[in-house]
């Protein structure tokens, strides 16, 4: 089975960066392992995902050239790095793991999340 631990989440101002790391264990070389984003009172949101077999990755259109997804084969850990972030950026992050890219519904586990809250 599947586990995902995040870490890296906290507070920044606009601006700034932060690396968020999901350690993966489990037959997760079958899976995308990818980000989603929550807040209260909207829909979870994709924000990137990579391929675990071919590193193929995807983006949000929202983050896409200030994020950065990757992926350390020997920690088995995939990290996002956040720059330039913007106070809409705050959000629950969760790390997930699935056979899909994109769509939350193709994911199957999940971490607890972690939080980033981002400053004016």
């Amino acid at each position: 089975q599947v586990q995902l631990v995040e870490s890296g989440g906290g507070l920044v101002q606009a601006g700034g960066s932060l690396r968020l790391a999901c350690a993966a264990s489990g037959p997760t070389w079958r899976h995308y392992v990818g980000w989603f984003r929550q807040t209260p009172g909207r829909e979870r949101e994709f924000v990137a995902t990579i391929s675990q077999r071919y590193g193929t990755v995807y983006y949000a259109t929202s983050v896409k050239g200030r994020f950065t997804i990757s992926r350390d084969n020997a920690k088995n850990t995939v990290y996002l790095q956040m720059n330039s972030l913007k106070p809409e950026d705050t959000a629950v992050y969760y790390c997930a793991a699935g056979g899909r890219p994109i769509d939350s519904n193709a994911y199957d586990y999940w971490g607890q999340g972690t939080q980033v809250t981002v400053s004016s």
